[in-house]
């Protein structure tokens, strides 16, 4: 068994789908703005650098993308987008924000497994609201002694969290699908990260770095990696 005291899990995209769903709303948004946007303007490039410029003011989450998509849809449309399309991406978000959550293959019985032998702690970053709703609706919480619904995943806030909870980080694991997100911050302040990819991962979370740490085909091989 590896030293750790205790295990971070990442929620998004690790335990449950969710870039899938703003995967399809990005197709969405596309569809529907390009007729109202002259020729040669890249729309869901556009999408992105909206977002991007929002991102310290509107935070991350499905919120955040409708506010985003508003903006750009008015903004690369000269105002020519009708009022018809702006209520379709508000609808859109409604959706995506009441849709049930969509677990991962073989997820309740890892946490069970790993839950055994460590304390489980689950830090995500988004809106407040619905990260909690999909916490509370997943069928998981009780397998963490504590949740942590973050702003932004950076260094600082991951030693905020360890030491709230007395964790000292060189007992701590965090286990993730985003390398800017789950495993550099930790690493930073001398925690251990295992990497577990999703196939979506969006274009604001994608970094270049030259550290080296585990990475896992999926969730179920973390218990063996744990040497369970």
């Amino acid at each position: 068994m590896k030293p750790f005291d205790v295990i971070g899990l990442d929620a998004d995209d690790t335990l449950w789908h969710s870039e899938d769903s703003f995967h399809a709303g990005e197709m969405k948004f596309v569809e529907l703005v390009s007729p109202y946007v002259s020729e040669g303007i890249d729309v869901k490039a556009a999408l992105t650098a909206v977002e991007r410029k929002n991102l310290h003011t509107f935070g991350y989450g499905v919120k955040a993308f409708g506010l985003s998509a508003v903006e750009a849809a008015i903004t690369i449309s000269e105002g020519r987008v009708p009022t018809s399309v702006i209520g379709q991406l508000v609808e859109m978000i409604r959706a995506t924000l009441t849709e049930p959550v969509r677990l991962l293959p073989h997820v309740p019985e890892v946490l069970a497994e790993i839950g055994r032998h460590y304390r489980l702690v689950l830090i995500t970053k988004g809106d407040l609201i619905h990260q909690t709703f999909k916490v509370e609706t997943s069928g998981l919480a009780h397998h963490f002694e504590h949740v942590e619904i973050l702003l932004e995943k950076d260094p600082r806030a991951y030693q905020r969290v360890l030491d709230d909870r007395g964790i000292d980080p060189t007992t701590f694991c965090m286990v993730g699908n985003s390398v800017r997100s789950d495993i550099l911050p930790v690493m930073a302040i001398g925690g251990t990260a295992v990497h577990v990819p999703y196939p979506l991962l969006w274009e604001l979370e994608h970094v270049d770095h030259d550290e080296h740490f585990a990475e896992l085909g999926s969730i179920t091989e973390l218990p063996a990696w744990l040497g369970l």
